[in-house]
């Protein structure tokens, strides 16, 4: 159907479209969730918060399972070294997300508050350590990690879990946990009335510059203070997916090289760092929408410009950089990313038009009268 170079294009740009389907609907829920013991101040406004993301909350997280599975099957090399090295960091995560599903459901159970408040607490960490590992993930990711193979390409990872938490990638977590409470705010804006909505405009005119902030403090960090990688030996990029095949090396500012080659890509980091202030003038004028879709277009610029930055690297090594991931040495075979692309042209827009559904069936606000109106089937 294609050739093995266009499908490794392909793969790159449909996992990244995952990544942003997860950050744009994940990110609203697991923002309501992190705010959730602290906006909510009495249990009618937690449970307004809650019921804002009911309905869409089990359905969002498709598009993490998504991106990990294609992840899985598009890049093994890069699932398998990324356990290795951030096995810990995974398990952290999947068992903070246990507490989500529990959370919601047991909840209103009881109307004990200590019962309800040790929930929130549970739905609170469900939701805040996820975006504060992966934005350390993703540090760790520009500075390199510390990973090696032998001659049968098994990966060795030789640092340890606290090397994750170097002061780079502490200031990416928590830019992405900044970013994930700015999409939540908005959300809550859009989507609830009264007080609660009032709290979450004034945590947006506050979260939007804090995260154009540390956006702009990250960027100058990776241009002045981070080497890059560039590849140093020529690639057969038709060739077999092997990593042992190329020469690469450090090279300050080439993170930016990208943007040099290809002068139209300085469009996501620019929409990273300009949509916040409109994040910020739709809340303050009440433009509750448009608030909300300005800090989801936020989320496309930030992603996209790691994505660019880093092309064609996936997962460098810092410890021999010729052991680089890329896009071109660290995919499946070309039958298999055929076969996965006919399966994403069918399934990705059935996806995508049944999530449009969904939110069109539940367009609406959430509070008092809704509540009360539901007070038996609502969370």
């Amino acid at each position: 159907m294609f050739d093995y170079e266009t499908l490794k294009l392909i793969w790159w740009l449909l996992i990244s479209v995952l990544l942003i389907g997860f950050v744009i609907t994940d990110g609203f829920d697991m923002g309501v969730g992190a705010l959730l013991p602290f906006m909510g101040k009495t249990d009618q406004e937690r449970r307004i918060m809650i019921n804002s993301i009911a309905p869409h909350w089990e359905g969002n997280q498709v598009w993490l399972v998504l991106a990990a599975g294609a992840i899985f099957a598009a890049w093994p090399t890069v699932y398998a070294t990324a356990f290795s090295g951030f096995y810990v960091a995974m398990m952290l995560t999947l068992f903070a997300l246990f507490f989500r599903p529990v959370g919601f459901d047991y909840r209103n159970k009881i109307s004990d508050p200590r019962w309800r408040s040790s929930w929130d607490w549970g739905i609170f960490i469900g939701s805040a350590v996820p975006p504060i590992i992966f934005g350390v993930a993703f540090g760790n990711l520009l500075q390199g990690v510390p990973f090696v193979f032998d001659e049968y390409l098994r990966s060795t990872y030789q640092g340890s879990f606290f090397d994750l938490l170097n002061p780079f990638a502490l200031l990416t977590g928590v830019f992405s946990l900044t970013l994930f409470i700015l999409q939540g705010s908005t959300w809550l804006q859009m989507k609830t009335e009264g007080v609660v909505q009032q709290r979450a405009r004034l945590l947006s005119l506050y979260c939007a510059p804090l995260a154009m902030l540390l956006f702009a403090l990250a960027g100058v960090w990776v241009a002045y203070g981070i080497d890059g990688y560039v590849i140093t030996s020529l690639m057969d990029l038709n060739g077999p997916a092997n990593p042992l095949l190329k020469s690469a090396q450090l090279q300050s500012g080439a993170w930016l090289a990208n943007y040099d080659k290809y002068p139209l890509t300085m469009i996501a980091p620019l929409v990273g760092l300009s949509f916040p202030i409109l994040v910020w003038i739709a809340s303050k004028f009440n433009r509750n929408a448009f608030a909300f879709f300005f800090s989801s277009v936020t989320q496309v610029g930030v992603l996209m410009t790691f994505a660019v930055s880093t092309f064609p690297f996936i997962m460098p090594s810092s410890i021999e950089p010729n052991f680089s991931l890329t896009v071109w040495d660290a995919v499946s075979s070309e039958m298999t990313l055929n076969i996965m692309t006919m399966a994403a042209a069918i399934f990705l827009p059935i996806i995508l038009l049944y999530t449009c559904w969904c939110y069109f069936k539940m367009f609406g606000r959430i509070g008092k009268k809704h509540m009360e109106q539901n007070k038996n089937s609502a969370y």
